[in-house]
Order: C-alpha cells, then structure tokens, then sequence
C-alpha cells in the first residue's frame, strides 16, 4: 500500500465567522475583519496578475558550490581542540581580575573561563563535563595549571564580557537586522503539536546585527522575550563602531525612533513601511520610502534597495541553531546573555575559517 498524505482542509468563511462568533468576538469586530480580509485580497490581485505565471510553475533554481573543497576543510577545523585551546590562552589562563578591589583574588583570568565556556558551547557539553574535559586537556598537555570548577565558570559566567571578534571591517558596512527565540525551558514542540501544552514556556530573544557582504554578526543583544524588536535597535547600532552605510530590517523596525536611530549613524534606512502607511510631506526617511514604494510598488522598491538581503540575517540564525541547538542551558538572563554572546563569538571564528561560494544553476530538468 503507499503512503497516504493528509489533506489539510482550508475552513470557509462563514467556519471562521461562526468560530470567532464561539470565542466572544462582537459582531462589529467581526465586520471589520472580513472588511480588511477583503481588502487584503484586493490589494493582492492585482500584483498576482501581474507577476505572471506562479513559483510553482517557475524553473526551479539549484545552486552549487565554487569552494567545495576548501568549505569542506573549513568545516573540518571547526572540531580541531588546537583552534579553540591555543597558546595564548594558556599564558593568560592564570590572574587577579580583581585588582585593587575588596575581596577576595580570583584565580582565573577572564580568557581561561571564556576559553572553557567557548568549549562549553561548541562540543555541547554540561558545566561539569566541561571542567573534566579541560582537565583532560590540560594533563594531555602536560601543563601545570588548575582547572576551573563548574561552580566558578557559572559564577564567573554572570559578569563575563565577551567582544565579538571579526575579520578586518571594511569601509561599506550594510547591516541585516533581526531577531529569534532560545527556548530556556518548556515542552518540546512535538508534545505540544500532539497533545498540546501543559506547563508554561518561556524564551528569550537574541537579536542580531550581520554584516551582509561577509555573514559575520557585528553586533548581538539578548533580551527577554517582552521585549520588541524596535526596543533594541538603537542599542544594537551603538555596539557598532565602524561607519554603517544601509540597515536593513523588517517591518516590525518600522518606527520613528527606528529612522531616527539609523539616520543618527548617517547610514540608510531600509525598512518596509506599513500598507496603510501615509507620506506627510516631512521629507523624512521613512516618507521618502513610503513615496518610494507607492511610486513603483512594493516589489520594484525591494529590488531596488535590496531588501531581499536582509534574509541573510535569518541565515545566520539558522546557522547558529543547527551548531549550537534551539535552547539555552543557563536559568538567568544575565548568564544567558554571556551563553549567547560566547556563540556568536564561536560563530564568528567559525565563519572566518571559510564560507560556502554558491553560483545559481538552472535546473533543466524542472
């Protein structure tokens, strides 16, 4: 017998209607739903004609690599121990951090816990099968040195500043800005798709700043997940030292302060406004890029500013996801934050090994 697939049914109109009518919905709320659904539709008809024939029956497009081979040794170094335990951390494994102050002197300098920390993260380890595992490290090294205690990394782990490194900035800097959930703790979504949920879930928000031109994060802020994208632009550009030429966001950025943020760094704002978005006639950013946008249609401005470069932040997401997993191990968000920050750092130096180069092939066949 094959397989047989399941057919999700797409619900009516007068389902939905009858559905939110069951949820308490008054039946003004429910006209102005239907009003801007058929509105909707009608604002998409027109650009569904236009665009001629749809993706499904478009050539599908495969792309391949330049670079197999040194991509392929790239993503062999990334497990190498002589990358992440090098020389100078060694040298440095041992220092007071708190000179001059009241207290008691620490042992370990702040390389040696993001040295075990970085280990930590990037062979998926527990604190304490991380303090055995640089233990073992060190005696295969023959090294006279102490290794910190999972109790000290997690202490430590609360206060650590952790820079993101990078290769040698360029003059163009065109920042994709984005953001996605860690989970810290929950059911997992196959529970909760078949039995739904049970005990409360929570995450936080890791929002980024990747340099488009070589998918590097150039800045990076963890915060809790009531916290909005827009919130954080501001602070997510003062991490950035260097000269911002475009930044480009989605529409959940589309706010004055936004703007204002951006233009502040004499850099161009590359933001989607909202359908219903107005030009006042300020000659602003933002009205300029509504002008824009009713001027040649949403599309033709995408191309245009090359606003479909933004995903490439969503690739960087993905990427740290597949690496380093979908959840945090830490239970405090200051700890959290160094746990987030010692990825992207990991990412970073992984990226500098080699990235992959891709160029399109049509696909003759489709």
């Amino acid at each position: 017998m094959g397989r047989q697939h399941r057919v999700r049914r797409v619900p009516t109109r007068e389902e939905n209607i009858a559905r939110l009518k069951a949820m308490g919905v008054s039946e003004a709320e429910i006209a102005e739903l239907v009003a801007q659904a058929d509105a909707d539709l009608a604002r998409q008809a027109p650009q569904q004609a236009a665009a001629g024939p749809t993706s499904a029956s478009a050539p599908k497009v495969r792309y391949r690599l330049r670079n197999w081979s040194a991509y392929t040794q790239a993503l062999i170094q990334r497990g190498s121990l002589t990358f992440w335990f090098d020389e100078a951390s060694l040298q440095q494994w041992c220092a007071n951090m708190r000179a001059e102050q009241v207290g008691r002197p620490t042992t370990y300098s702040d390389t040696a816990v993001q040295c075990a920390l970085t280990l930590q993260a990037v062979f998926h380890l527990a604190l304490r099968q991380t303090q055995g595992f640089v233990a073992s490290l060190l005696h295969l090294l023959h090294l006279d040195l102490p290794t910190p205690s999972y109790s000290t990394l997690s202490r430590r782990s609360a206060t650590l500043d952790v820079p993101l490194v990078r290769q040698a900035p360029h003059e163009h800097l065109h920042l994709v800005v984005d953001s996605t959930g860690l989970k810290v703790f929950g059911e997992g979504e196959w529970k909760v798709r078949q039995h739904g949920w049970q005990k409360r879930r929570t995450w936080r928000k890791l929002h980024l700043g990747v340099d488009e031109a070589t998918g590097e994060i150039v800045a990076q802020v963890t915060t809790e997940r009531e916290v909005t994208d827009d919130a954080v632009l501001p602070e997510l550009l003062a991490h950035v030292e260097e000269r911002i030429e475009q930044v480009t966001t989605d529409g959940a950025y589309d706010t004055f302060a936004c703007y204002a943020a951006i233009v502040a760094r004499a850099a161009r704002p590359v933001i989607p406004p909202d359908v219903n978005a107005k030009d006042h006639g300020t000659g602003s950013a933002r009205d300029q890029t509504v002008h824009r946008v009713a001027e040649i249609g949403r599309s033709a401005w995408k191309e245009e500013s090359g606003y479909h470069r933004r995903s490439l932040a969503e690739t960087a997401m993905f990427r740290m996801k597949t690496i380093f997993g979908r959840q945090l191990a830490a239970h405090t968000l200051a700890r959290q934050q160094t746990e987030a920050a010692i990825r992207c750092r990991a990412l970073n130096r992984m990226t500098s090994l080699g990235m992959p180069d891709a160029y399109p092939v049509q696909d003759r066949a489709a």
